[in-house]
């Protein structure tokens, strides 16, 4: 009896000291979470819109979080405004746009920059349109039986090398246009080098077959001396630009290689540009004599080598500016 009374004793205080236990553990919980509430309810003070607007405040919130925006992995001072920034949101965050993956102005700027790089090759084209349309016609007449004349005399009797010429130099100016689309050549470096390696034949053959014409064909009324030797000084010019563009790329000068075939590009597509200097003169004064003939089409070389050495200029700047703040 004792000893079950005592067992029974001793199992009662075994269940009160359990109940004690519990009801601390359980008082020690509501404190904590008391604690935890005081403290969120500070935290809160700091963060009024929130509550107030219902938005959601994701981890990492920061500054970002005190002007009310929803911060992501780098919110940073775009936060600060209120933008939505993502990868590459950059400028367009502080602005307080909401760019997309590498900024939403970023993107439409690339795309207007597509589309520019295409305005020169296309004024290219339309410069060379009108010697590509009348070398066409000069082999149509070959072909055809044309009626011989004064002016064409010389063609029919030694037919191929002005069939090379035109051929040569209508490849040259339309394909060689093509070069001039910074994104696309940089895009697609195999179509690049695969167009250059025919550009280069065709121009040698436009410019040698220029030369040989100039040396060996009659003369047609209106040409002289003086224009023969502005033809055999540019013509000579075209062919060294284009081996010295040839030897700048094997030697991995991308530079100068580009710096010569743009000269021999702008030597070949003077065709087009001398219409320009003889249209005003045709309208002004009827059909030039020998000496202003032989200028306005030494203008066309000058003009287009002058234009072709501020292009090259003006790329080359933002080189070397980017150089100097870079030493």
């Amino acid at each position: 009896m004792t000893n079950e009374s005592t067992g029974v004793t001793t199992t009662a205080g075994q269940e009160t000291s359990r109940g004690t236990g519990i009801r601390a553990r359980n008082s020690g919980m509501r404190r904590s979470a008391g604690t935890s509430a005081s403290s969120s309810q500070k935290a809160g003070e700091g963060k009024p819109a929130a509550r107030e607007t219902g938005e959601d405040w994701p981890a990492g919130g920061g500054d970002a979080t005190r002007a009310g925006a929803l911060p992501l992995a780098d919110g940073g001072e775009a936060a600060r405004t209120g933008a939505l920034p993502s990868a590459g949101g950059g400028n367009a965050g502080r602005t307080g746009a909401s760019p997309s993956a590498g900024g939403g102005n970023g993107a439409r700027a690339g795309a207007a920059r597509e589309r520019g790089q295409w305005r020169v090759p296309a004024g290219l084209i339309l410069l060379s349109a009108v010697p590509v349309i009348m070398g066409a016609v000069r082999l149509d007449g070959l072909m055809g039986g044309a009626a011989v004349t004064p002016e064409n005399a010389r063609f029919f009797a030694v037919p191929l090398p002005v069939v090379l010429h035109i051929v040569g130099a209508t490849l040259y100016s339309v394909l060689g246009a093509f070069q001039f689309a910074r994104g696309f050549r940089r895009r697609r470096p195999a179509w690049h080098r695969a167009a250059g390696r025919l550009l280069v034949p065709c121009g040698l053959v436009a410019a040698i077959t220029g030369l040989w014409m100039t040396l060996f064909y009659p003369w047609p009324p209106g040409d002289g001396e003086l224009l023969a030797g502005f033809r055999l000084v540019f013509g000579s010019a075209m062919v060294v630009s284009i081996l010295l563009g040839v030897a700048a790329i094997l030697r991995r000068d991308i530079a100068g290689h580009r710096a010569w075939m743009t000269r021999a590009y702008a030597i070949g597509l003077a065709a087009g540009t001398q219409v320009l200097t003889h249209l005003p003169w045709f309208i002004l004064f009827g059909t030039p004599g020998e000496l202003p003939r032989a200028l306005l089409v030494a203008a066309g070389w000058v003009i287009n080598l002058v234009v072709a050495e501020w292009f090259l200029r003006r790329d080359r700047r933002p080189a070397q500016l980017r150089t100097r703040s870079v030493s």
